[in-house]
């Protein structure tokens, strides 16, 4: 062995052992050695008394060298490096060999899992680990991990897992990866003659793996005769009840149930042997744990990501006190975890905020008693004088309303499809997605799904095919219920759930695409029962708790991959409260829902809620003429729309009849929420709609809304802003002040653009990450435990990753996102306020501000559309370049360089964020010579 050849080792980890096995794969006596990389004796001789032991078990066909960045970190006793705070203490690592593997002794004999297990409790006894102890396993290694986990409770103290799995799913067939290597005809060449099965493992790393790095992974496995171990793994996996180690496999699934220490599973979505459904698995067996899945990591995630940080910052996060007493080994096992949002923040004190109390946030509510349900509206009316009145209604391509219920008919088949979707095996907790266009169906199995008590997962169209994907893998529902494309989508790319279709299938498309049943099916089964879920919702239909989960929310990707946003049902309830408290919308109130995120809260509202004629994931396509004859159809007083789709209307106003100028004319009240809405653009709405009082609200998925605002108070505010004489005003967009129950405040920002305090801030003029705190704020993000952790760093608030300022008046500007800010010489540049001035040149429409070159010396580029727009994209003519800079250093922006663009590449959800990451990519190609292209 020559350790000093393997990146990222310190040879004084590497030593060899000898142990008696007593193992039933060897004679009684027979002496093993193993090879562990250990950095015990070394803490030893640095006089450091570790914390804990971290026992690593890697999998088939890596070794210990699989842990070395664990090593590192936990050897860091100054807490500097990949650990960060966490390992402020020692932490001792012991990364074994398993026997036949790594270093360690080939032993010549076929070891099964329980041998395994075994030999894993030798060489904890040979090295004197007596506890705490925490195991983290990979592959196999991870089933082995756990093994020794559940027969030694005293010592261990909790469990880490990385992609692995403990059961196999009746009627799931094993991964094509490892039907190919279990194969008689492959199975001996392509695990021990040859190295295939080691290239193709080691091809699974995403970014691929560096020479020495894959080299290292080679070196104890070179020569058939080096090999024979990871041959016998592979034979060794439990594929059926018939096999020898299926019994162990099963001990071990089945004890996990009554593992109560703490876990954290960190995971590679893109492994093609443990997928999802295997993480599912174990959330299953351990719904205690921390999960983080790093999208775009695959099986090899040690190598993919950095693991080290988020194992060490959960370690230093078992204690209340960050500085776990873990000297005992009866410190950890059953000890409370600290909630992901413990403490509520406070006001603030400022008076230009609504700092109102947080009386309805986490952590203050009393018992569910008197919290009025999420459908509590919709039964009132249902049961009320007005019950025979239009609940919700969607229009057809012919300008008229194609399907409507009554809130009487509402609520009837909300409760006969409750009945027969719990029939079919919808319970507390299953998750369903959502496939359906905002409309009467979708009203329907919404409310149902939530009246069992069910996680509804919602990931719109707009993600696109890949992000959406990826979302709905992720979330891993239990049923998956849609039109006919999404069934098909479903089939094509795997999603997982039992499918439903909304309307009844011809039966040779059912069998295609594999659907079980169908809405309509499943509620004339409902009607047949004799248990239907009523207003009351008597046993066996139990109402969920508030605090359950309620849905799984997807936000928009725009600044990345989508994440899924977890409410509660008492989140969700706070939501519809604070937009009633906000926007005065009653019970009785007439909305047209053109904004998908609004099209399902009409019912919770107790409103009369319409679906225009329109693709609800394509806001651009709803015209003047669709959202007038919706408006028509119920008389409207609230209309919700979106940026890119008020756009179109405008665009398309010239073919309004005098009817629908008319029923526009008797709107209310206009909400547009999704993106920026300048002021412009709302001045020809109000045309449009010139008795609507106009607003903006400000918010994410994460919490709808935050902040609220009307066109009168945005020409206050840019007024204020223009006469310069009030401090804060002007550089962003003005978003307005905290709806009802919100506190708000920002992290000031640090010279390099990040946002690395914890003391919020309300002081006029002060830049900063914005931060909210409400009671409607989401509860956290579905397995995504580190950006969780991140996002509430700051305790009592969500860090919303926008970037503003207050004026004095205490209202917010909103600047642009903490990911999209340009860190030039000297300054941090926000990007939004030069936008918008950029964006009041004739020739221009929509511009970008992105940063180009290393952080700390970014170039500032300008990227605009012109009207009309350029054929084809590269550097601006001289002339504009000339006004873009001038407009931009009005605003207080040195730009260094002008690009023109066709059209601004935007989300597909929304059509109105610009993705500043891609254009930056975009523009640093072109500078640099590179041909233009589109971005």
């Amino acid at each position: 062995m020559v350790a000093a050849g393997w990146p990222g080792v310190d040879p004084e980890w590497s030593r060899e052992i000898d142990v008696v096995s007593t193992s039933a794969a060897d004679v009684p006596g027979t002496v093993r050695r193993w090879h562990v990389l250990d950095n015990g004796p070394q803490l030893s001789r640095r006089g450091m008394a570790p914390a804990c032991t971290l026992l690593c078990v890697h999998g088939n066909p890596t070794w210990s060298f699989l842990w070395r960045t664990l090593l590192a970190a936990g050897t860091d006793a100054a807490g500097s490096g990949a650990a960060g705070s966490g390992a402020a203490r020692p932490w001792r690592v012991v990364a074994v060999d398993q026997l036949d593997m790594g270093f360690s002794e080939r032993t010549g004999t076929l070891r099964r899992l329980a041998d395994r297990i075994n030999d894993l409790g030798d060489i904890t006894t040979a090295l004197d680990l007596d506890g705490p102890v925490i195991t983290v396993g990979h592959d196999w290694g991870g089933v082995i991990s756990l093994g020794w986990a559940l027969a030694h409770p005293r010592q261990l103290a909790g469990v880490v897992l990385t992609n692995t799995a403990v059961h196999q799913p009746a009627g799931s067939p094993v991964p094509p990866a490892l039907r190919l290597a279990l194969h008689p005809a492959v199975h001996r060449w392509g695990t021990t003659t040859s190295d295939a099965f080691l290239r193709v493992t080691h091809a699974l790393a995403h970014p691929p793996l560096a020479a020495d790095v894959r080299s290292a992974f080679m070196a104890p496995y070179r020569g058939a005769d080096r090999r024979a171990g990871v041959g016998n793994f592979v034979a060794d996996i439990p594929a059926d009840p018939s096999h020898p180690s299926f019994p162990a496999l099963t001990r071990v699934a089945e004890g996990l149930r009554g593992l109560d220490v703490p876990a954290l599973m960190l995971w590679g979505p893109r492994d093609p042997i443990f997928s999802d459904r295997y993480l599912k698995d174990l959330i299953g067996r351990l719904p205690h744990a921390k999960v983080h899945r790093f999208e775009g990591a695959g099986h090899l995630v040690a190598e993919d990501r950095d693991i080290a940080a988020p194992i060490f910052e959960w370690l230093a996060g078992l204690s209340p006190d960050s500085e776990p007493d873990l000297q005992r080994a009866d410190v950890l096992p059953g000890s409370p975890l600290p909630a992901d949002n413990a403490s509520e923040g406070t006001a603030l004190g400022n008076t230009a905020l609504d700092t109102t109390a947080l009386e309805g946030s986490r952590g203050t509510h009393q018992a569910d008693a008197g919290v009025p349900t999420l459908w509590a509206p919709l039964i009132r009316q249902a049961t009320g004088d007005r019950g025979g009145d239009t609940a919700v209604a969607e229009m057809g391509a012919n300008g008229g309303v194609s399907r409507s219920l009554t809130w009487r008919e509402l609520e009837h088949n909300i409760g006969v499809l409750a009945a027969g979707l719990r029939d079919a095996g919808v319970r507390h907790g299953s998750r369903v997605s959502l496939m359906v266009p905002p409309g009467v169906d979708l009203t329907v199995v919404l409310y149902a799904c939530l009246r069992l008590g069910a996680v509804v997962v919602v990931a719109d169209a707009g993600l696109g095919t890949r992000g959406l994907s990826r979302a709905v893998k992720g979330a891993t529902p239990d049923f998956l219920i849609g039109i006919d494309k999404a069934l098909a989508a479903a089939s094509v790319l795997g999603w997982p759930g039992r499918r439903i279709s909304v309307r009844d299938l011809p039966a040779a498309r059912r069998r295609l695409l594999h659907v079980e049943t169908s809405l309509t099916a499943l509620t004339r089964h409902g009607s047949s029962l004799s248990q239907v879920p009523p207003a009351d919702v008597p046993a066996p239909y139990a109402a969920p708790g508030q605090d359950a989960p309620a849905a799984v929310l997807f936000t928009s990707g725009s600044t990345g991959p989508a994440k899924g946003v977890v409410y509660t049902h008492r989140q969700l309830a706070a939501m519809r409260d604070t937009l009633a408290a906000t926007l005065g919308i009653r019970p009785g109130a007439r909305l047209v829902a053109g904004f998908a995120p609004f099209a399902l809260l009409g019912p919770a509202l107790g409103a009369v809620s319409v679906t225009p004629a329109m693709d609800v994931t394509a806001p651009r396509t709803l015209t003047a003429t669709a959202l007038a004859d919706a408006a028509a159809a119920i008389d409207a007083s609230v209309v919700f729309a979106s940026p890119a789709a008020l756009r179109n209307v405008l665009a398309t106003k010239d073919g309004l009849s005098p009817a629908g100028h008319e029923a526009l004319g008797r709107v209310e009240l206009l909400l547009s929420a999704g993106a920026p809405v300048p002021e412009p653009l709302l001045a020809q709405v109000q045309k449009l709609l010139p008795q609507a009082s106009l607003h903006t609200p400000y918010g994410m998925t994460e919490a709808l809304p935050v902040t609220d605002i009307s066109l009168e108070e945005i020409r206050v505010a840019e007024a204020d802003a223009a006469r310069g004489t009030m401090a804060g005003a002007g550089n962003g967009v003005c978003v307005g002040r905290p709806v009802h129950g919100a506190s708000v405040a920002v992290i000031p920002l640090a010279a390099d653009g990040s946002a690395p305090g914890n003391h919020p801030a309300t002081e006029a003029g002060v830049t900063g990450e914005i931060l909210v705190s409400a009671p409607h704020v989401k509860d956290a993000y579905d397995r995504l435990w580190l950006t969780q952790s991140e996002s509430v760093r700051t305790a009592g608030w969500h860090r919303t990753g926008d970037v503003g300022h207050f004026d004095a008046a205490g209202r917010l500007w909103v600047e642009g996102r903490l990911a999209h800010l340009v860190t030039a010489p000297g300054s941090v540049v926000t990007p939004v306020g030069a936008e918008q001035a950029i964006e009041q040149l004739d020739d221009v429409g929509l511009a970008a501000v992105v940063g180009v070159g290393p952080a700390g010396t970014q170039a500032v580029v300008a990227v605009v559309e012109t009207v009309p727009p350029v054929r084809r994209a590269g550097p601006a003519a001289p002339q504009l370049a000339g006004r873009v800079r001038e407009a931009a250093r009005q605003a207080g922006v040195a730009v260094a360089a002008v690009l023109t663009v066709p059209s601004q590449p935007t989300d597909i959800r929304h059509n109105a964020k610009i993705d500043r990451t891609r254009l930056s990519r975009w523009a640093s190609k072109v500078l640099a010579g590179g041909r233009p292209g589109r971005p």
